[in-house]
């Protein structure tokens, strides 16, 4: 879909009151806000539909709603790179086609005119299919004022869902790494008779995972790029300390799922320990995989849940195992345990 300037009828209803959004050629109601962060917001949205909107507007018809119902995240954009970024997302979305990545399903970016009481002078409007069962996070906080825990098989299936999104990413030439995989970036969805489904979500930092680093300022230069887009508890040692000819590939996303199956089972990163112990604490800990196991649940998990988070969260790269790696073992586990 293209960017469009008919946004800015958007720009009028909200600005006045009103609750109505257009992105391109649709219109939607809004219907309340959903959250919050940095300069960008999620509204809940319900298409408006009329006699003359017969044709599907998606590509895959899949994605249609029954209910006209839709995530839609407004993004409002201060400086030039902002724009680019916001650019770079909408591309990178488009390019995958998978059911465990939440798929861009419209954008629209706007041109607003600067009032001497904002600055921003563009908005961004991506639509996306709505899951109102929260993020993995959301969930995890629900579940531990409850004292409750996913089951192993539920752990496995979550996994296992995560690892197919991720493989589809890593599987382009050349690869695409999401660079941010957290608990924050995982929709849970709750399926009457059938297990949970995991969707990963938010494609802003995702890049091309293959980076060469020939010097000192290069490992610098990424060192500052990954303090802006990957969240420190889930992020890999090679990206806090990063050599200065070195080759940098998707395995920082290996990283990242290890901290992440982690708190599928525990609710936080296995390094959040040491966010509240002094500085430098955090990347020391990452650096050399400091992980503290915790007493619970009861029953606990067994052991080699926790073998495969230490397998996962190697500080060495290239002992870091594949995505295909992975999937081959989460495949005979479940198999295992459902038997």
């Amino acid at each position: 879909m293209g960017c469009s300037f008919s946004g800015l009828n958007a720009l009028y209803d909200t600005v006045n009151g009103g609750g109505d959004v257009w992105i391109n050629e649709t219109r939607f109601r809004i219907v309340r806000q959903l959250g919050e962060g940095g300069f960008a917001y999620v509204y809940l949205v319900k298409e408006m539909v009329s006699a003359a909107s017969a044709e599907p507007k998606f590509k895959d018809p899949n994605h249609a709603s029954d209910n006209g119902m839709y995530a839609m995240k407004k993004v409002l954009i201060q400086t030039e790179e902002q724009l680019q970024l916001v650019r770079q997302e909408i591309h990178v979305s488009s390019l995958f086609s998978h059911p465990n990545l939440l798929p861009l399903l419209d954008h629209a970016i706007i041109t607003v005119k600067e009032s001497q009481e904002g600055s921003w002078n563009h908005e961004a409007y991506l639509l996306f299919p709505v899951h109102l069962d929260g993020t993995l996070l959301d969930n995890s906080k629900v579940m531990q004022t409850k004292k409750e825990f996913f089951s192993t098989l539920s752990v496995l299936q979550i996994l296992r869902q995560l690892c197919a999104g991720l493989k589809h990413m890593h599987s382009f030439d050349p690869p695409y790494a999401h660079n941010d995989v957290k608990p924050d970036n995982v929709l849970i969805t709750h399926r009457k008779g059938q297990p949970h489904l995991a969707i990963l979500m938010d494609f802003g930092s995702a890049r091309p995972a293959r980076r060469e680093i020939c010097s000192h300022l290069e490992a610098l230069q990424l060192q500052e790029w990954a303090a802006e887009h990957c969240s420190a508890p889930f992020r890999a040692p090679e990206l806090w300390d990063c050599l200065s000819h070195t080759n940098i590939d998707e395995r920082t996303d290996i990283w990242s799922l290890g901290c992440t199956l982690y708190a599928i089972m525990y609710g936080e990163s296995p390094f959040e320990y040491a966010i509240d112990e002094s500085e430098g604490s955090l990347q020391s800990a990452i650096v050399n995989a400091q992980i503290k196991w915790p007493t619970g649940p009861d029953p606990p998990y067994p052991e080699y849940l926790r073998q495969f988070v230490v397998w996962m969260l190697q500080p060495e790269p290239a002992m870091r195992p594949h995505i295909d790696d992975i999937i081959i073992h989460v495949d005979k586990l479940i198999s295992k345990f459902s038997s």
